[in-house]
């Protein structure tokens, strides 16, 4: 018999990357991140609001509070190989939703190779990355909506093994 042909619909691909620096103010910091993550990307962020206001944190509703980027395609991957390389590949189960997504954090924005300005200070930033098997946009379209069956869907186990298998990294069960 031939050797065992892989289903080209079942292969696992990042739909978007999401990388989010939320500044926790409005004013100069929050431009200042903005322009970081311009650098980074090469797009041009947007401004997240703050929902309610929290007057321990000292933020008012509707104020800008974060910003973020949402890229797609092969700058996501290069993006999100700049940022497993700072987590060392080494993520854990909990990084990992139940849907199939992951996401974790880095503290300092140099870590990704980017030149340190001390007018613009440090940044920390959030990834967030939506993975997705062809034939996803069925469920999202417009006209003839459907639904994607059970076998089709990305679970927890699948995207670890993507993880494990695309970039050799490790999934720790818990913190250290």
């Amino acid at each position: 018999m031939a050797e065992e042909k892989k289903n080209p619909m079942r292969e696992i691909k990042v739909d978007k990357l999401i990388i989010n620096c939320c500044v926790g103010e409005s004013g100069d910091r929050l431009t200042r991140a903005a322009r970081v993550l311009e650098q980074l990307t090469g797009q041009q962020p947007v401004f997240s609001k703050a929902r309610y206001t929290l007057r321990s944190f000292g933020i008012r509703r509707n104020e800008k509070i974060a910003v973020h980027v949402t890229v797609r395609g092969e700058k996501a991957l290069e993006i999100l190989e700049r940022g497993l390389k700072v987590k060392e590949y080494e993520l854990l189960q909990g990084n990992f939703s139940d849907t199939g997504n992951f996401g974790f954090g880095i503290n300092e924005h140099i870590d990704l190779g980017i030149r340190y300005d001390p007018t613009t200070g440090i940044y920390g930033m959030d990834f967030f990355v939506c993975l997705t098997r062809p034939g996803a946009r069925v469920s999202r379209r417009k006209i003839h909506k459907g639904r994607i069956g059970h076998p089709h869907k990305i679970t927890k186990e699948d995207s670890i093994k993507w993880f494990q298998d695309k970039f050799e990294g490790v999934v720790l069960a818990k913190a250290l």
